[in-house]
């Protein structure tokens, strides 16, 4: 392990900014953090000012699927490197692989890679991995999106129970509607998992059903999801309420947004954030292989089975469609965006993407903010929030060429 580091700059802490603040690290850990005026430097620290920007702690990406040209659905060690190795570039210092839709056998080798990266983790592979989120293959036929079609399917415990058995499944989703849902959720729950709704066209009731079985979160607000005029057409008067009524009437339930910049309008932000505040809203970039790549036609999922989409250089569409099909960036531009869009402070826009998924999937007592004893996964950010160095564990991650690195 390296010597001592000590950042100085302006701390964001989960409610407030610390001007002219000190931060010591040590064997991996922040070991004293204050003003300046009131801590002592270590002589041999490394010494890393952040001038006129800010020491940040590291981005918590609960929901992504790729980077850097490779898909967690690959199924292979180094498509799971390649694709940290790009969220680290842009600050994301943990993550949860996710899933699509897809077999059993590419499910499972998704498992065993995401395993063995995490297993065999150093600071060259970028981001670390809390666990993975298990998000297809159970949605709702209507709601299946940019995922890989026909391979969408009713929750089936032969498949899952073995999945949630391995321990590496942290968060885990299925469309409400579903039949099986309410036994997956429970099955979910009793493993640890944070149980959410998504790809789902579920009415107020089925919601309340998976509620008391314990899903207390829902997948990007607003995208493959109902809306009351989605359930009146489903199951016809009178009309019921949707997710959106659900999540937005229990306190309990936190969701998530994509702020790109494209998936939603300015006022959407604002709504969602005044809603459900920085405690039980989480940024989420919900990327794809496309993350640091040029523009061009890629696959969502396994790289002979996924999804085509076109990545504009904005975001991904369905192929001659306006239907959206993932992001193509990273936290950093939802960082960047809700900060620009919204009325939220900087240190709640941060907690959006570090402390709030962290303790939505039971990981804060570690990370997801700058706290004396937890790892020191920090960032330093530009004056316009921009990465300009990732730590992680206190190791600095060196960054490679953008594209297929």
């Amino acid at each position: 392990m390296a010597g001592p580091i000590a950042f100085h700059g302006t701390v964001i802490l989960p409610d407030a900014l610390l001007p002219d603040g000190l931060l010591i690290v040590e064997e991996g850990r922040i070991s004293a953090l204050g003003r300046r005026a009131d801590l002592v430097t270590p002589p041999d620290a490394k010494l890393v000012r952040a001038q006129d920007g800010y020491i940040s702690p590291g981005f918590i990406d609960i929901h992504c699927h790729g980077g850097g040209g490779s898909d967690y659905m690959d199924g292979s060690v180094e498509a799971v490197r390649i694709a940290n190795r790009a969220h680290a570039r842009h600050g994301t210092t943990t993550l949860l692989p996710t899933t699509t839709t897809g077999t059993r056998a590419q499910l499972n080798d998704m498992l065993d890679a995401v395993e063995a990266a995490q297993r065999e983790w150093s600071i060259d592979d970028g981001a670390k991995i809390a666990g993975v989120h298990w998000y297809g293959p159970y949605f709702a036929p209507d709601k299946v999106g940019a995922h890989p079609k026909g391979m969408e399917r009713l929750p089936d415990p032969e498949e899952y129970e073995p999945a949630l058995r391995r321990g590496i499944i942290k968060s885990a989703t299925c469309a409400a509607e579903l039949p099986g849902a309410v036994e997956f959720c429970i099955a979910a729950r009793s493993a640890g998992c944070l149980v959410t709704c998504g790809h789902s066209n579920a009415s107020w009731s089925e919601m309340a059903a998976v509620y008391d079985a314990g899903m207390r979160h829902v997948d990007h607000f607003w995208n493959a999801m109902s809306s009351s005029d989605s359930i009146r057409r489903r199951l016809g008067t009178p009309q019921q309420g949707s997710m959106a009524e659900f999540v937005l009437y229990h306190a309990e339930m936190s969701t998530e947004v994509i702020a790109d910049g494209c998936h939603h309008a300015p006022e959407m932000l604002q709504f969602i954030f005044r809603m459900k505040g920085s405690q039980r809203l989480c940024l989420v970039s919900d990327t794809s292989r496309a993350l640091d790549m040029p523009p061009g036609r890629y696959v969502l999922g396994h790289y002979e089975s996924g999804e085509p989409f076109e990545n504009t250089g904005r975001v991904g569409v369905l192929p001659g469609e306006s239907k959206l099909a993932s992001t193509v960036f990273a936290l950093d531009q939802m960082v960047r965006t809700m900060t620009r869009d919204t009325d939220a402070t900087l240190p709640e826009v941060i907690r959006m993407a570090s402390l709030t998924p962290a303790e939505r999937i039971g990981i804060a007592a570690d990370c997801g903010s700058l706290e004396v004893g937890k790892a020191a996964d920090i960032l330093v950010l530009s004056s316009q929030l921009e990465v300009i160095s990732t730590f992680i564990s206190g190791q600095q991650f060196a960054p490679r060429s953008a594209f297929g690195a």
